[in-house]
């Protein structure tokens, strides 16, 4: 018997909906094991974020080394990694260990619209981690920041956004909707072959503080347990849609709350 292992990068959310905490409850939820290497230490909750502390780079190295020398990782996810120096130390460690797949969430500003990443360190996003990944998964702000663009406004916009991520070197662009507008959320899964919508009822709730974090780290799940890339996003966004209509079942915070991560058991 093998456990499928994931590993998340990415930085603490001390009011337990996003980032680390939210990665390794999709993970437990998904049948998956889940190991982490935090980037930043965060101040905050379903109101907004009042602190940043970012880890020393040298130890987000270690960490990274010290459960790629012990673990059998299945995928890992990147979320958040606010500094220039900490980008180089996680692009440096996967290209020392090569893991099998990579889904890179470009997490730049949380749900409450606090900015997570430092402006300089949008270009070393860009330019060192996502041509290492297997799969980004910015939402639509994301995309068109990281293109230095207007947000795209159609799917033929949407579309033309992601096969010029693709040009970045990534291998899959998995546009997320929810920014969007209409009764649908739909994402789209963009690669050099095709390009598949994905659609969900748009669900009436403030609860969605962690989703973006949550989707990529479902995503990383599947790959980790062997499915294919297309198999992987569906389940994701299936998983992801019923977390979110779940949601209000919680009263958690006086903001944004949290998506129900274990809707399928409780």
């Amino acid at each position: 018997m093998t456990t499928p292992v994931a590993l998340t990068i990415a930085g603490s959310d001390s009011s337990g909906g996003a980032g680390i905490q939210a990665d390794l409850k999709t993970f437990a939820a998904l049948g998956v094991y889940g190991a982490s290497a935090i980037t930043a230490l965060t101040a905050q909750n379903t109101r907004g974020v009042t602190g940043i502390h970012p880890v020393p780079a040298e130890f987000v190295t270690a960490q990274i080394d010290a459960v790629f020398s012990d673990l059998d990782i299945g995928a890992v996810k990147i979320g958040m990694v606010a500094e220039v120096a900490g980008i180089d130390a996680v692009a440096a460690a996967l290209s020392r260990w090569s893991p099998r797949h990579v889904v890179l969430d470009p997490v730049m500003v949380a749900t409450s619209g606090d900015r997570l990443l430092a402006s300089e360190a949008v270009d070393a996003l860009r330019t060192k981690l996502i041509s290492l990944a297997s799969v980004i998964t910015p939402n639509l702000p994301e995309a068109a920041a990281l293109l230095d663009e207007p947000v795209a406004a159609s799917e033929a916009e949407i579309e033309s956004q992601g096969r010029r991520l693709l040009a970045l070197g990534c291998r899959a662009v998995l546009i997320k909707g929810g920014h969007g507008e209409g009764a649908e959320s739909t994402d789209y899964l963009v690669t050099s072959e095709s390009t598949i919508a994905l659609a969900a009822p748009r669900v009436a709730t403030r609860n969605t503080h962690g989703t973006g974090c949550s989707l990529s780290s479902a995503v990383a799940a599947g790959l980790a347990k062997g499915e294919d890339l297309e198999l992987a996003v569906r389940n994701a966004k299936s998983w992801i849609s019923a977390a979110i209509a779940a949601a209000d079942r919680f009263s958690v915070g006086h903001g944004h709350g949290p998506v129900h991560h274990f809707h399928r058991f409780y």
